[in-house]
């Protein structure tokens, strides 16, 4: 196996470029900073002028309501194109499979840690975030049978005008399930579906160029309801969401791994140093995915694993955003003064592990998910996403590095299930006796993929180590029948 990024007829592996990354970088950290100058500027306002503070919570809510907007495109584009993302991974059989279900299984884990943790240290509560623009009239479902008649829109496209996330997912997954029936011939819709995502994308990246505003308003109101309370309440949710990323890397995925495949998690995380570097400096796990992929190779998993389960991992394995997600929604339901009761929260649960999926390394993804799972469950709790919107960016960190070392962890655990894993090299690699060639990374795209003939893109990715497994596959059949 050699150094650096290998290369297949079919397709080239992604490469980073750091000069045009550093671009990217400088845009995003504007409005990190510009988040975190609203922050500071709402709080003092809330503590100094607490009735002009209040007096700004319609800004806030505006925000929430542009974000509200796109829940229902967001929810119907990922799903559609996640579905199509595991037919492909699960056509690859024993390598797609096990990494499916191995994805499904960590990312509910995910989920169920955050609701454990949620409910034992209650964050949120003592806030003021409640607000008397909510209605609850006879729209919600007051039995099951009302609950599951009401996620059958009564048109195909009703479902895109009403306020039911659910019957959304529903018609979502009617469509993708079709899609992958139709074979050919649903290609070309399938490939405009993509295209209204990156639209549909593009347009929360405008709106999420309004989070300082929306966070500002929804900070200040809320400081000047609650007092100094709201911002312990906010400095406690986001130290146990850290705490709670920590236990689940170094006491799960470490002992996963080390049972597993006897790898020492910290090893393994020293020697993706780099790259957790270029995580934190983006807050993005996707700005070190061609990194990942070549390390991986470089490490000893083969190359038709690390094809397959890296790109499909950021899709579907998003235990930091689950984590999250789960501890985000008990904060604010206890901040509105509305516990969440535990079916509720395992209903959250479910709806989350679809919903999560096919949005990976998308700015904004998570908070428009958050949005829409309240929005199913709990739609008197969604306004209280503007409070979130505030110190989102401060977690976003946790939930990259956390993401990265879940999918990095799951490159090693299923090479080593298939017995496509060189842990002879692995720890050479380890101790520094196979040093990475960082020479070998280099590219001239805007984000960071080669710009060879023969490269494809992140997205692309999956499909090409796909085409190159069959017609490895195919080679040893001819072979075989000679």
């Amino acid at each position: 196996m050699t150094q650096g990024i290998p290369k297949a007829g079919s397709f080239t592996l992604p490469r980073f470029n750091g000069r045009r990354g550093k671009r990217a970088w400088d845009r995003h950290t504007w409005l990190y900073v510009a988040v975190i100058i609203a922050v500071v500027l709402g709080a003092s306002i809330g503590l100094i002028w607490p009735e002009f503070a209040v007096a700004l919570e319609p800004i806030g809510k505006g925000f929430v309501s542009l974000i509200k907007m796109m829940i229902a495109p967001i929810i119907f584009c990922t799903i559609v194109v996640g579905v199509g993302s595991i037919a492909k991974a699960a056509t690859v059989g024993k390598i797609g499979g096990m990494a499916l279900l191995y994805f499904m299984i960590m990312t509910t884990f995910a989920l169920a840690i955050g609701l454990v943790v949620g409910n034992i240290i209650h964050p949120g509560e003592g806030l003021n975030m409640t607000n008397s623009t909510y209605d609850a009239d006879t729209s919600e479902a007051k039995t099951t049978q009302e609950f599951i008649l009401g996620i059958i829109p009564t048109t195909f496209f009703s479902a895109f005008t009403g306020e039911s996330v659910l019957q959304v997912l529903f018609i979502a997954l009617l469509v993708g399930f079709a899609l992958q029936k139709m074979g050919k011939k649903g290609e070309p819709i399938m490939f405009a579906v993509k295209n209204l995502q990156a639209l549909v994308f593009r347009i929360l990246g405008m709106i999420l160029w309004l989070a300082p505003l929306g966070a500002f308003g929804a900070i200040a109101a809320v400081v000047g309801k609650t007092g100094f309370a709201a911002i312990l309440s906010l400095g406690v949710l986001m130290i146990a969401f850290y705490i709670t990323c920590a236990l689940f890397i170094v006491g799960i995925l470490g002992t996963l791994l080390y049972v597993v495949a006897r790898v020492n998690l910290f090893s393994l995380m020293k020697y993706l140093g780099r790259e957790y570097l270029l995580i934190v400096g983006t807050s993005s796990s996707e700005s070190a995915l061609p990194r990942l992929i070549a390390k991986m190779e470089h490490l000893g998993v083969s190359k038709p694993v690390v094809g397959i389960t890296v790109p499909t991992g950021y899709s579907f394995n998003l235990d930091g955003t689950a984590i999250y997600l789960t501890m985000a929604s008990l904060f604010i339901a206890a901040g509105m003064g509305m516990p969440m009761s535990i079916p509720e929260q395992i209903g959250l649960l479910l709806f989350m592990v679809i919903a999560s999926k096919g949005a990976a390394g998308v700015t904004g993804a998570g908070l428009a998910t958050l949005a829409g799972g309240l929005q199913a469950y709990r739609p008197d709790l969604v306004d209280g996403v503007g409070v979130i919107v505030g110190i989102d960016r401060f977690m976003s960190e946790g939930r990259a590095v956390t993401n990265f070392t879940g999918n990095a962890v799951a490159t090693v655990l299923i090479g080593t299930w298939v017995k496509e894993f060189d842990a002879a090299r692995a720890r050479h690699v380890l101790a520094g006796d196979l040093p990475f060639d960082e020479s070998s990374l280099t590219g001239t795209d805007h984000d960071g993929m080669s710009d060879a003939p023969d490269a494809v893109g992140v997205a692309g990715l999956e499909e090409a180590a796909i085409a190159e497994d069959e017609r490895l596959e195919g080679r040893k059949a001819r072979a075989g029948a000679h």
